[in-house]
């Protein structure tokens, strides 16, 4: 499973707005290359206040988010918002002292936003390629009901 295989699938979800960010649209060059994914079907959020359900992650951002080191040769991580009874599931039992944010092909907490229910995977394969898309739907179904409640004021 590759970056592109994960923007295709992402595509696909009905409302997904994708942003690669890059010096055109004014991202941070730290950020260039690093892949969100927004919902927002009407085209009505200012993408100032866009808040992404999931993402592709290939650049350390020094002295905040280092410990996966995507400096590696084709390293990259998605991450994905999901419930907490999801986050719960997958990865229940581990002690985040002994976590190895830079193993391949597992999910694990985000290095970062893991305490608010982010799971990321490096390198997605064999091992998680299939449970990667349902933790991406998951993100996606999340991201259009939170979007579906501000739309009827609730």
């Amino acid at each position: 499973m590759t970056p592109d295989d994960i923007v295709d699938y992402m595509e696909r979800l009905d409302g997904t707005v994708v942003l690669v960010a890059s010096e055109e649209n004014g991202a941070p060059e730290v950020a260039w290359g690093d892949v969100f994914f927004f919902y927002d079907p009407d085209d009505v959020i200012p993408p100032e206040k866009r808040f992404p359900f999931a993402t592709i992650v290939v650049n350390d951002y020094p002295g905040f988010d280092e410990l996966s080191e995507l400096g590696r040769p084709d390293a990259y991580r998605v991450n994905a918002w999901v419930s907490r009874d999801t986050f719960q599931r997958e990865v229940a039992g581990s002690d985040e002292a002994s976590i190895d944010y830079t193993v391949l092909d597992e999910v694990i907490p985000h290095p970062v936003y893991g305490a608010q229910g982010w799971l990321s995977v490096l390198n997605p394969g064999v091992a998680t390629g299939s449970k990667v898309r349902e933790l991406l739907a998951e993100a996606h179904d999340r991201a259009r009901a939170r979007y579906e409640k501000r739309s009827s004021g609730d």
